[in-house]
């Protein structure tokens, strides 16, 4: 089973993908989009999830870190909903607190510059998401 890992910003969409056993997460790429206009993503989704043969999405949802609900995770909640109606696929949630540091600090540590970090981090934390849930579903939950 192949996944889609995404994480939703207000200007761009990190993304990942699963290999075929859906096991192992790699950055894709970033789409870079008009602040707001969440809807031009879906027909350029819906090419990925055709392209690759994606049969579950799993969307970062960004809760405060005292686990409350706030303004960017019910913009992401509500993008949820539209994805899966206009893919017909599932759309799970997984938590994504602080999954973008994460990923600037594996950029920081490995040394990479400011200007690829910036190009980088979205797609890395789509990707750190996607793994998250990866493991979590194989009982790798360390």
């Amino acid at each position: 089973m192949r996944y889609l890992g995404l994480d939703l910003g207000t200007r761009t969409l990190g993304l990942a993908l699963s290999d075929v056993t859906g096991t192992i997460a790699s950055p894709l790429k970033t789409i870079r989009f008009e602040e707001g206009n969440y809807d031009s993503l879906l027909p350029q989704l819906k090419d990925l999830v055709t392209e690759y043969q994606v049969e579950k999405l799993v969307l970062g949802l960004p809760k405060n870190m005292n686990n409350s609900i706030g303004e960017r995770a019910e913009t992401t909640l509500a993008f949820q909903k539209k994805l899966e109606e206009y893919l017909g696929k599932k759309v799970v949630m997984q938590d994504e607190r602080l999954s973008t540091v994460e990923a600037t600090n594996y950029m920081l540590a490995a040394d990479i510059s400011r200007k690829k970090r910036k190009k980088k981090v979205d797609s890395l934390a789509a990707n750190i998401i996607l793994q998250t849930y990866l493991d979590k579903e194989k009982g790798m939950n360390l």
